[in-house]
C-alpha cells in the first residue's frame, strides 16, 4: 500500500501549497471576523529601556532577514548572469549580512521573550497568543541560523540555484515544483551510489 509514498512529494510538492492556502484564507477569514484584532497588547510604559534594546535588534534584524530572504530567493537567475553577479557571492552575501541580521534578530527576540516572561507587570499583560508567537518566531531564527553550517559546506553556490528555483516556482503556482527537489535527491542519490 505505501510501497509507492514519496514523502519528498509531499513535503516539497504539496505542502508549500497547503502552507500558502491556509495563510490566505486564514488571513482573509480573520481579518474580516476580527479586523481590530490584529496586534500584541502594548507593554511600552512597562520597562521600558529592554524593550527599546530589544525591540531595535529585533526588528532590524528580521527586516533585514525578510528582504534578504525576498530578493535572494526570488531574483530570476537570468537577472543574476545579466549583471554578471557569480553565484558563490551571491552565497557569501547572503551568509554575511544574513547571519549577522539573523543572530541581532535572535538576541533581540530573547530579549523581548525575557522581558514578556520574566517581569510580572508584562507577564499580566500578556496573551498565551502573544508568548506563542514570540516563541514560534525565535524558534524559526534559531532553526534558520543553524542551516548556515549547511549553507558553508556547498558554497558553489548549485544548490542555492536549486532552492531559488523550486521557491520561483512554488510562489508562481507551478504544480511541478516538487520536480527541482526530486531531480535533486535522485541526482544525489545516483552520485552516493557511483562512489
Amino acid at each position: 500500500m505505501f510501497g509507492d509514498f514519496d514523502f519528498n512529494f509531499i513535503l516539497f510538492g504539496i505542502m508549500p501549497y497547503v502552507a500558502l492556502t491556509v495563510f490566505l484564507v486564514g488571513s482573509i477569514a480573520r481579518y474580516e471576523r476580527d479586523p481590530f484584532t490584529w496586534k500584541s497588547a502594548s507593554s511600552q510604559l512597562l520597562r521600558r529601556k529592554q524593550l527599546i534594546w530589544g525591540s531595535i535588534l529585533f526588528h532590524v534584524g528580521i527586516l533585514t532577514v525578510f528582504f534578504g530572504h525576498l530578493v535572494g530567493l526570488f531574483t530570476p537567475v537570468w537577472v543574476l548572469d545579466a549583471l554578471g553577479i557569480p553565484y558563490v557571492l551571491k552565497q557569501w552575501m547572503a551568509v554575511l549580512i544574513g547571519g549577522p541580521a539573523g543572530i541581532a534578530a535572535l538576541i533581540g527576540s530573547t530579549m523581548l521573550l525575557h522581558r514578556r516572561l520574566v517581569d510580572p507587570r508584562i507577564r499580566v499583560t500578556s496573551t498565551l497568543p502573544d508568548i506563542l508567537i514570540m516563541v514560534l518566531i525565535w524558534l524559526q531564527l534559531a532553526i534558520g541560523l543553524l542551516t548556515i553550517t549547511q549553507t558553508l559546506q556547498h558554497m558553489d553556490g548549485v544548490e542555492m540555484v536549486r532552492f531559488m528555483n523550486w521557491s520561483q516556482s512554488v510562489v508562481t503556482w507551478n504544480i511541478n515544483a516538487w520536480v527541482t527537489v526530486w531531480m535533486c535527491i535522485g541526482c544525489t542519490n545516483c552520485i552516493s551510489s557511483w562512489a
